[in-house]
């Protein structure tokens, strides 16, 4: 018997779906009720993390950080992700290193001189995350953090930068040292500022090494990522993750199916499977999306955006611009333009829009002007 065949279209109208797209805004709504914060939400950009919560139809609002329920911490890809803040603690716990392989891969460079010196990249993560703690005693900028780091680690640890002109420690390490040293982000800092996050246990700082959770509502990264992105395969799961293909091939659910997209096997969670036949919706879901929105993260591009030219466009080298989303299709891109107190949107259709579509992008358009405090250009 073969794999079950699945189209494009069923991927990524179901991706709308979990990833609670279609979801009209509530104000009575929680600030912690979305899905994707299971994952992190990335803030990146202008808007970041609380567009990507505000499309998804939580009532939150630009530079309104709402700190009692969400914190933000450099997690997955060293990128600024925001959880919820009740389980941060779970997440620090979901992205241990598997192996030091994994550890590696994640410091990137800054693996060899630690290897060189005989020192395994997982407690080279540790002692940074440990040093860390030690140092931040009160809210520090991310510049001054990095020179007191410099004084207080060996060599191993720290480099010559040719960009900065100066020494300071390899940059994966600095930030994937900080959720281990129970440390979070202030929100809306640039340059951010790092504090100490209240309550943290002493027995967690630098507690780097991985063991397997027992717990059924233990956070997963790998199933997250099958359920909010797949069907992936473990390769395009394992670049989300900056993890070696083997580790996440070693860690892959049990419960995990095969299904062919596009002629390629990908696997998707066996209680998902049924969600790829979704009914569609009777008005197009219509969404601008954020450059670093989680719908827009996943490694199988091709499935995302099939015209090679269309995806130069929406993943430039500098500067990426918003996704105009239709019915889980990417049928254009948008950049703010604001004057004043005025939000304009620069517009480049993909292809002919129709007039419920165009209405749809004006009433989205009026959503990220209240959003941002300003009047619709």
């Amino acid at each position: 018997m073969g794999l079950l065949t699945v189209t494009r279209d069923q991927v990524l109208r179901r991706r709308v779906r979990v990833q609670q797209l279609d979801r009209p805004l509530d104000p009575a709504r929680a600030v912690t009720d979305a899905a994707v914060l299971d994952l992190g939400v990335q803030d990146t950009g202008p808007d970041g993390a609380l567009w990507a919560l505000a499309v998804r139809g939580v009532p939150v609002r630009a530079r309104a950080w709402p700190e009692d329920d969400l914190a933000l911490v450099w997690s997955l890809r060293a990128a600024p992700h925001a959880y919820r803040r009740d389980r941060l603690r779970d997440v620090q716990a979901a992205l241990r290193p598997w192996s030091d392989a994994d550890a590696a891969s994640r410091v990137y460079d800054a693996a060899k001189p630690l290897r060189e010196a005989g020192i395994r990249p997982v407690d080279g993560l540790a002692h940074a995350a440990r040093t860390m703690r030690a140092v931040v005693t009160e809210p520090m900028a991310k510049g001054a953090l990095s020179t007191r780091m410099t004084q207080e680690l060996p060599e191993p640890y720290v480099r010559w930068c040719r960009a900065c002109r100066a020494t300071h420690m390899w940059e994966m390490t600095f930030r994937l040292a900080a959720l281990h040293g129970g440390l979070e982000l202030v929100p809306g800092t640039s340059p951010p500022v790092v504090r100490r996050i209240p309550g943290w246990p002493a027995a967690r700082v630098g507690s780097v090494e991985r063991g397997r959770s027992t717990r059924p509502d233990a956070l997963d990264p790998v199933r997250l990522l099958l359920h909010l992105l797949g069907p992936l395969d473990a390769k395009q799961v394992a670049t989300f993750l900056d993890a070696p293909v083997a580790d996440v091939r070693a860690h892959w659910p049990a419960d995990a199916v095969e299904v062919d997209v596009d002629g390629a096997a990908r696997g998707l969670l066996e209680a998902d499977v049924d969600d790829l036949t979704g009914p569609a919706d009777d008005a197009p879901v219509v969404r601008l999306l954020g450059p670093y929105d989680l719908f827009l993260q996943s490694r199988d591009r091709e499935t995302l955006v099939p015209d090679a030219a269309h995806r130069r466009a929406l993943w430039p080298v500098l500067g990426r611009p918003g996704a105009v989303l239709v019915d889980g299709d990417v049928v254009g891109t948008w950049r703010p333009r604001t004057r004043g107190r005025r939000l304009g949107l620069e517009l480049d259709p993909w292809v002919p829009w129709s007039r419920d579509v165009e209405r749809a992008v004006d009433v989205e358009h009026e959503r990220l002007a209240q959003f941002r405090g300003l009047e619709r250009a």
